[in-house]
């Protein structure tokens, strides 16, 4: 009977060890990937966007101090790309349109960034944001010329972009929400739309 007993509480004690463990390692049970546990890190850090210069598809040149005072969702792409880029940025255009028009320009801008600078020229990108029927003003896309610039902004923010053998990249996708001071706030599902729009639309509201 002792010997059961000893057996039922060494086997509890044991399984609470490795619930508080898994607890710890995934975050509070959130952290169940990789890419999930990279989001909350970032959401808990908001790291600020980098000092780097973008070129945009008009060939203007700036930093995002242009857009202080403004909110702006981000996503990170190259235009050679033929498998997640289209999607995130057809459902980036829904997110877009699903915005009220009277927030758009004034309290947020969209802006889609290439990691693939050298063929990502700014005619390149003209041509690019036809697709998805980017105005080129409150939703523009942009590269940064200078790869020392363009790690600094990808680490920051936790892109992780690798080439493959196919001359293009493996990379990771999200759209990521920059607040009005430069820092990143949230890092949302590009694949549910609904949900971006929501949070994005709230957020705004609140400032309001």
């Amino acid at each position: 009977m002792m010997k059961n007993w000893c057996n039922r509480i060494a086997i509890t004690v044991s399984i609470i060890l490795v619930v508080w463990m898994w607890f710890i390692g995934t975050d509070g049970f959130t952290a169940f990937t990789a890419e999930t546990a990279r989001k909350n890190n970032l959401i808990e850090a908001k790291p600020k966007f980098p000092e780097v210069i973008l070129e945009d598809s008009k060939e203007r040149t700036y930093t995002m101090e242009s857009f202080r005072g403004k909110n702006v969702l981000i996503t990170f792409v190259y235009t050679a790309c033929t498998t997640v880029c289209p999607e995130l940025e057809r459902n980036f255009a829904e997110v877009y349109q699903s915005i009220p028009a009277s927030y758009i320009g004034e309290e947020i801008v969209f802006l889609t960034i290439s990691f693939d600078p050298e063929r990502d020229d700014p005619k390149t990108l003209e041509n690019y944001q036809q697709y998805f029927q980017s105005d080129g003003e409150t939703w523009r896309m942009a590269r940064i010329p200078d790869q020392l610039q363009l790690k600094s902004l990808l680490d920051a923010f936790g892109v992780i972009v690798i080439p493959d053998e196919y001359d293009g990249f493996s990379h990771n996708s999200a759209f990521y929400f920059v607040n009005k001071l430069g820092y990143l706030e949230n890092v949302l599902d590009y694949t549910d739309i609904k949900a971006a729009s929501e949070y994005v639309v709230g957020r705004l509201e609140r400032e309001i």
